[in-house]
């Protein structure tokens, strides 16, 4: 009895597998399969219109995000100058522009699977510094003014590094070339700091106040 039932359900789950390794919208492929919601359904399609929608939206941010970003990474000095050059209307277009057409031509020239690899390493590894930043600044500055407090504090942040550190290693496992084409893009960019940019710094910048508030209280100190 136990093999009757165990041999077809094993099949079907082989079969489901297969399709769903070669999905490329798994969760969608999965509410349409026919064994097991038996087809298209509506739930299906509220949920794929919902991610779609929240994907659109999604893009806004990561514009704003990385046009910020570069923004404030080039008024400090550490990128080139000519990136937080601004408009009439005070909106940084060259931030804008040259990354969003690197992305661009990186989309056409490399593999679509590879860059989402390479993007998910860097971020993983960005919220593993975090996370570990924000623990060793619990412990070793316990007092310090925190405007903002982490719900559930070194255990929410404890959570989050292992969960980083998990999909660190799941992105190497799928393609360990991602580690190789990732390292050399840190390699080059720790490169140009040490060479070029960390001798160019401006010390007026804002994102370099804090450093210059913190050197003048251990001078007093």
């Amino acid at each position: 009895m136990l093999a009757r039932i165990y041999q077809p359900a094993k099949t079907a789950m082989q079969s489901g597998k297969a399709t769903l390794a070669n999905a490329g919208d798994p969760l969608i492929a999965a509410m349409r399969s026919d064994t097991a919601y038996g087809g298209p359904t509506l739930t299906g399609k509220i949920i794929n219109i919902a991610g779609l929608a929240g994907l659109i939206a999604s893009f806004f941010s990561i514009i704003f995000g990385y046009s910020r970003q570069v923004f404030a990474l080039s008024r400090a000095g550490y990128l080139p100058r000519v990136l937080s050059l601004t408009s009439k209307r005070k909106t940084p277009y060259l931030a804008l522009l040259v990354p969003g057409s690197l992305g661009f031509l990186l989309s056409l020239s490399v593999d679509g699977n590879m860059l989402i690899l390479v993007a998910v390493f860097g971020a993983a590894i960005s919220y593993i510094l975090m996370m570990a930043a924000h623990i060793k600044l619990r412990i070793s500055e316990p007092e310090m003014d925190r405007p903002y407090r982490t719900p559930g504090g070194i255990v929410t942040s404890g959570i989050a590094l292992f969960l980083a550190v998990i999909a660190l290693i799941a992105g190497f496992l799928v393609e360990p070339n991602v580690i190789f084409y990732a390292a050399i893009f840190y390699a080059l960019m720790v490169a140009y700091f040490l060479l070029y940019s960390r001798h160019h710094l401006v010390a007026q910048a804002p994102e370099e106040e804090f450093e210059a508030i913190r050197q003048a209280e251990a001078a007093l100190d």
